[in-house]
């Protein structure tokens, strides 16, 4: 290694910072450029019956690929389509009711040129996103966003860096003001989610992660004594009080606790009902695991009590059961 990448080596900090201001310099230009074709770019996609097909060549194509991923991920059908195949039958998957989101920082891309002429004959509307609003692709866009950026982040101004990160960035824009308009919520992102967490803790039940064999079941008139043996065996920290198969109540290790502080002595002589909190929380079985920690959270407790209708014990679910 000579002197000169050696003393360059010592730099590398600071290269990475004046790229990382470039481009978020560049995402905050942005903002002024959301005029109203973003505003009719929006309710385009949110009209289509179809699907948003969005494609790109290059490095275009792969900020589109993810941009389609994030629509598709958050309600709207969305895919990428390379220019290149549609000469290869690949034009066959689209519809009037779709539209076509096209992207090259350019707006000249040749093999994306040729492309439009045929989405133009569909009567497919296209919205262009790209950084030359004179370009062919916004002449021929029924609606164009511009993300023209002053510079790349890259020294030689040559790779695209800022240019494909305002790209995505916008790309993020239009996905995030679909979410709003169509008023998607975390239930709707989980059914697109199913194998994440955030998809297991919104689809999973009470019923599916609830224990429900050896449940340590006492009853009113119990001694402390023997509820202790009861609650220790359950390994769940607590005891449900049952009477004519009914839940009338709960105890817990620091219910216990605090008893054993307060009479001391005269601990054993006192019987479940003493100290049993007489309205514990309670869930169906078909009860979300994220409504459960919400409960949990809100009332500082670590385990709820799984029961049907008629408040018959079905099991209980506690804090490490709802860590899907």
């Amino acid at each position: 290694m000579n002197d000169i990448a050696s003393e360059r080596l010592k730099h590398v900090n600071e290269y990475a910072a004046h790229c990382i201001k470039d481009e978020a310099e560049a995402m905050l230009n942005l903002i002024p450029r959301l005029d109203e074709n973003f505003e009719k770019a929006v309710e385009l996609m949110f009209n289509c019956h179809g699907k948003v097909i969005v494609t790109g060549v290059g490095k275009s194509g792969h900020i589109g690929a993810k941009i389609a991923a994030t629509l598709s991920s958050t309600g709207t059908p969305s895919f990428f389509i390379n220019p290149l195949d549609v000469y290869h039958g690949d034009l066959g998957v689209m519809t009037k009711d779709d539209v076509v989101l096209a992207i090259s920082n350019s707006g000249q891309t040749d093999e994306l040129l040729r492309f439009i002429p045929m989405v133009l004959h569909m009567q497919i509307p296209i919205i262009g996103m790209s950084g030359n609003p004179n370009s062919l692709l916004a002449k021929y866009s029924t609606a164009h966003i511009n993300v023209r950026v002053e510079k790349e982040a890259c020294p030689l101004n040559l790779a695209p860096t800022s240019s494909t990160t305002a790209t995505l960035a916008m790309g993020d824009a239009l996905a995030v003001a679909l979410m709003k308009v169509r008023d998607f919520k975390p239930r709707d992102f989980a059914q697109f989610h199913p194998g994440g967490s955030l998809g297991k803790r919104l689809l999973t039940t009470a019923e599916d992660v609830m224990r429900s064999d050896d449940l340590p079941v006492l009853t009113r008139d119990m001694n402390l004594g023997d509820a202790i043996i009861l609650v220790s065996k359950g390994k769940l920290g607590l005891g449900v009080a049952m009477e004519d198969n009914r839940v009338v109540g709960l105890i817990t290790d620091g219910d216990i606790r605090r008893a054993m502080e307060k009479w001391k002595e005269h601990f054993f002589v006192k019987h479940v009902e003493d100290i049993m909190t007489t309205t514990p929380k309670m869930v169906l079985p078909t009860t979300k695991i994220s409504e459960i920690q919400k409960i949990m959270n809100k009332y500082k407790i670590h385990s709820v009590l799984v029961v049907d209708d008629k408040q018959h014990l079905l099991g209980v679910v506690d804090h490490y059961r709802c860590m899907v």
